[in-house]
């Protein structure tokens, strides 16, 4: 693949893996890439655990479902998050970031607004909606044939210090690399992040990593091979628009958008999704 349709592709995948294991050879190109990754004099700072043995995939996914429902009776999901969802295209024009809820029911529809929003969190809650959700999302997780676990090294982040700041971009720029490989292999990937919502389950999954004094667990994310069919889930979004060029590009100073970069095609910076 071109890297330029490698970038444009990019995307995460919120469905379900085939259970295949991940073959060696394709998790030695996937942390080869990591490593090529830029960093601070060449420090390196970043560290990964590939993660394979069921019993603690299925811990860290109990971790994140538990979480999910937790998030979503509590409605600090709703008062966190709400600012980024949209539910027309004419939103989604507008702000051209942002997810766009644009599969559901047609029943649904004309509530999704309300659905998706502190006024339907009661009857969410009434209905069992954030366990159906959150047991929806622990059976994703557990379905993953591999989890990766992202850390840096704590003698270089160190986030007081200016280092700090290097080092997470150079675990930025080695988890861009992975996931731009992802997609070469016929893979998929999808941050887990539910569980850094709260610092008990974060600090529980950094004890059944393993993870020693002198490393920071970051990040963890679920991959796997994608499945030849692939159907959308009931309620789904995407989020294929990007800001024009002039809405985040300037040009000599930060009061001047730069223009001149805009085309025919608006602007549109790439259509992967999230």
């Amino acid at each position: 693949m071109e890297l330029r349709e490698a970038i444009a592709a990019r995307q995460t995948t919120n469905g379900p893996f085939r259970p295949d294991r991940v073959r060696l050879a394709d998790q030695r190109r996937l942390m080869d890439a990591a490593a090529r990754a830029p960093s601070h004099f060449n420090s390196q700072p970043w560290r990964f655990v590939l993660v394979e043995d069921p019993a603690t995939i299925g811990a860290i996914a109990a971790h994140s479902g538990a979480g999910m429902t937790q998030l979503l009776e509590e409605g600090t999901f709703w008062s966190r998050y709400l600012r980024y969802f949209h539910f027309s295209d004419e939103e989604m024009e507008r702000t051209r970031d942002g997810i766009h809820f644009d599969h559901m029911p047609k029943a649904l529809k004309p509530f999704r607004r309300h659905l998706f929003g502190p006024t339907g969190q009661l009857l969410m809650n009434r209905l069992g909606v954030p366990r159906t959700l959150g047991d929806d999302n622990r059976r994703l997780v557990a379905g993953s044939p591999l989890l990766l676990g992202a850390l840096l090294d704590r003698s270089e982040y160190r986030p007081r210090d200016l280092s700090g700041f290097y080092s997470l971009i150079g675990l930025g720029a080695a988890i861009e690399n992975v996931w731009l490989t992802v997609g070469d292999l016929g893979m998929g990937i999808q941050f887990v992040s539910t569980p850094m919502e709260f610092p008990s389950r974060w600090a529980a999954i950094g004890r059944l990593l393993a993870v020693p004094d002198d490393l920071e667990l970051m990040a963890v994310f679920r991959l796997g091979y994608l499945p030849v069919e692939r159907c959308r889930p009931t309620i789904d979004w995407s989020s294929r628009h990007r800001k024009r060029f002039a809405d985040y590009v300037f040009r000599d100073r930060c009061d001047r958008p730069a223009d001149d970069l805009e085309g025919d095609d608006g602007g549109s910076a790439g259509t992967g999704r999230t």
